[in-house]
């Protein structure tokens, strides 16, 4: 649960929460975006975070990926930086959405409350506000993105056929079939093995559940109300399979299923289980007007990466960003501002001919 708690921390959304506005010792500043300070220490957590998540999903690639990334660390502390102002500036808290992304964690971690969820974040060193505010401004920045710049994004059926036309390649599928299960796992005495009693108590009840599934009963509400998997509030769901991804015997049931059928009771070391065909698709490409969803969203990812450094580099040219020396922003934008230093103030000053429009001023 621990090691859980840890990845769930590590893969929401953006990599650090700024902490210099809270804290009391003064350290080397990295770079000013507007009246929001990123130091020295963010820089580093950020980057000790990005080597963390790429050595964990990248493997023997990691080395490559960590040098590609490394050099954009401080580039997206100030994106995420000016899309939370402009957050601010749009009105959104995301207040309503971080109960619901907390409370999805909670079930996530097997924690029967908020205060357990707490407690599991003191365990692992981690501030619970911190927490919080992390996944807040994810979700304040998802939704700028979201109105700003993916709403914008119109995709036509002619791009549709388009994309589908030129990506045959990689449109091209392997058999699989997504499945659904309903556990049913005896009850073992403490620190024994299930006796024939609990196995045979287990059985009949899985044979009795497939009579209610085979008459009608709807698969999800019975996984839900008797499953003993872990997938039980997910209605049984698993997930698709390609071949050689499953044991041999549920391979030779279940592809041997076609969509919507079930397989008998199967014994398996967790106790008995049903599975359900809830899709099973032919190996090759399928026709377009099946894959509409998927089309649509492979579209929007190739395009909204470059429109969204598009809408970055606008912010950067009507803000106020200030990298030091030593440190570089990837993202700067040449029409941006230059800060000038004088001899009688600490503070930069924004010159240049985008100075009129900057829509805040340093208070420091």
């Amino acid at each position: 649960m621990r090691r859980a708690f840890s990845l769930a921390l590590t893969v929401i959304l953006f990599p650090v929460l700024l902490s210099a506005q809270q804290s009391t010792v003064v350290e080397e500043i990295a770079a000013r975006v507007n009246n929001a300070i990123i130091t020295r220490t963010d820089y580093q957590q950020a980057r000790e975070q990005m080597i963390a998540e790429v050595r964990q999903q990248a493997g023997v690639n990691a080395g490559t990926v960590i040098a590609q990334r490394d050099k954009d660390v401080l580039r997206d502390l100030i994106d995420q930086q000016l899309l939370l102002q402009k957050g601010q500036d749009l009105g959104i808290t995301a207040d309503v959405e971080l109960v619901k992304r907390l409370d999805e964690i909670r079930k996530q971690m097997n924690a029967g409350s908020m205060d357990d969820l707490e407690k599991l974040a003191k365990e692992q060193g981690v501030s619970f506000e911190d927490f919080k505010q992390k996944i807040r401004n994810g979700l304040i920045t998802q939704q700028v993105i979201g109105r700003e710049v993916g709403s914008r994004i119109q995709i036509s059926n002619a791009d549709l056929e388009k994309y589908y036309k030129e990506h045959q390649a990689e449109l091209e599928r392997p058999e699989q079939v997504r499945l659904s299960e309903v556990l049913v796992a005896p009850l073992p005495g403490q620190n024994k093995e299930p006796d024939e009693i609990q196995l045979g108590a287990a059985e009949t009840m899985a044979n009795e559940l497939l009579k209610k599934l085979r008459a009608g009963e709807s698969f999800e509400d019975v996984a839900r109300k008797y499953s003993n998997g872990p997938t039980a509030q997910q209605g049984g769901d698993l997930g698709y399979f390609r071949r050689g991804m499953l044991a041999k015997e549920l391979e030779d049931k279940t592809f041997n299923l076609k969509s919507g059928e079930l397989s008998d009771v199967i014994r398996t070391k967790q106790g008995f289980v049903i599975l359900k065909v809830t899709d099973h698709q032919a190996a090759g490409i399928a026709p377009m007007n099946s894959m509409l969803p998927q089309l649509q969203d492979m579209i929007y990812m190739q395009r909204v990466q470059p429109a969204l450094r598009t809408y970055l580099t606008k912010l950067r040219e009507d803000a106020f960003v200030d990298v030091r020396q030593g440190y570089i922003d990837t993202g700067a934008s040449p029409n941006a501002s230059k800060p000038i230093y004088t001899t009688a103030a600490s503070s930069p000053e924004v010159v240049g001919k985008s100075k009129k429009k900057k829509k805040r001023m340093l208070l420091f």
